[in-house]
C-alpha cells in the first residue's frame, strides 16, 4: 500500500491549493485529483447530494486503489466526511476552518470567517467556535459566487472584486483584523482579498494543517493511539498526480492549469 496513490477531491478546483501543501510536505507520494466540477458549486446543495456525490467519488478512489482520501472541500466536510467514515474503512482527512490558529493571531479579540452558506450553517464550525472562541469576538460571512469566480478562473476580475469588497466590508466594519479562508477557492483569491482588506489584516486558510495531518495519517500516528501501519510511499523520485474532472477536460486544461502553474491534462470521470 505503501506506493498507493492518495485520493484527493473537491467541488471543483479549489482543492488544488490543499494539494499543493500536500506535494510540498509529501513530494515522494502519488496523488489522485478530482474535481468536481460538473456538480459545483456544493454550497447550494442538500446533504443527501453532496453525501451522493462524495460516496461516488470514493468508489471512483478506491477502485484506483487510492490508500487515504482527502476530502478536500470544507462544504463536503460538512455534510459527507462522518457518512463516509462510518462506510468505508478507509482513512479520511477533511477541512477544518482555521478557528483555533485565528483567535491565537488576533490582537483585538475580533475574527472573520468567510465560508460557504453550506458550511456556515453546519455544526461542525458552530463546535469549533464553542471550542476555540473564548473571549474571541467570531464574524461569519457566507460568500455565494466566489467558487463560481475561481471555477471561471476570475481570480481578479471586476466582478470577483465587487464580491470580494462586499463579503470583507462586514467584517472589517466588525474589527476583524484576522479572517479565516474557510473555502478551498479562497486561497486563490488571496492576493485580491488582501488587496481589498489591506497588509494589516491578517489570511489563514488550513491548506498546511490538512498536509501535516495527512503526513500524520501516513506515518501510523493518530490522536496518540498505538502506532499503526506505516503508508508513506518509500520512492526516492517525487510522485506523480493524475487529474480527473466530471466537468469537461478542455476547462480542466484551462483554468486548472492556470491555477496550478503547469499543464495539466484531465481524465473524464466516469458517470
Amino acid at each position: 500500500m505503501s506506493d498507493a496513490p492518495i485520493g484527493v477531491f473537491d467541488s471543483g478546483l479549489g482543492g488544488m491549493s490543499v494539494l499543493r501543501e500536500m506535494l510540498r510536505r509529501l513530494p515522494h507520494e502519488n496523488f489522485i485529483y478530482v474535481a468536481d466540477s460538473g456538480h459545483c458549486p456544493y454550497g447550494g446543495k442538500s446533504q443527501q447530494q453532496i453525501v451522493a456525490r462524495a460516496v461516488a467519488i470514493t468508489d471512483f478512489l478506491l477502485g484506483r486503489g487510492a490508500k487515504l482520501i482527502v476530502v478536500a472541500c470544507n462544504t463536503a466536510t460538512v455534510a459527507a466526511v462522518e457518512y463516509l467514515r462510518a462506510n468505508y474503512s478507509c482513512g479520511f482527512v477533511g477541512m477544518e476552518p482555521a478557528v483555533k490558529p485565528a483567535v491565537a493571531l488576533t490582537r483585538n479579540g475580533v475574527v472573520g470567517v468567510l465560508a460557504t452558506v453550506a458550511t456556515l450553517s453546519g455544526d461542525k464550525l458552530h463546535r469549533l467556535i464553542d471550542r476555540h472562541a473564548g473571549s474571541v469576538r467570531i464574524i461569519t460571512q457566507p460568500c455565494p459566487g466566489l467558487p463560481e469566480r475561481v471555477e471561471a478562473g476570475e481570480l481578479d476580475s471586476t466582478q470577483t472584486r465587487v464580491l470580494v469588497e462586499r463579503y470583507t466590508a462586514p467584517l472589517l466594519a466588525g474589527g476583524a483584523d484576522v479572517l479565516v479562508l474557510g473555502s478551498t477557492h479562497y486561497p486563490f483569491l488571496r492576493p485580491l482579498i488582501q488587496q481589498v482588506v489591506g497588509a494589516g489584516v491578517k489570511l489563514l486558510d488550513t491548506g498546511d494543517a490538512v498536509a501535516r495531518r495527512v503526513e500524520q495519517v501516513l506515518s501510523g500516528a493518530s490522536h496518540g493511539d498505538a502506532a499503526g501501519e506505516d503508508l508513506r510511499a518509500d520512492r526516492v523520485g517525487r510522485g506523480q498526480v493524475e487529474w480527473f474532472t466530471s466537468g469537461t477536460p478542455q476547462h480542466m486544461q484551462s483554468v486548472g492549469s492556470r491555477l496550478w502553474g503547469l499543464p495539466i491534462a484531465a481524465g473524464v470521470l466516469p458517470a
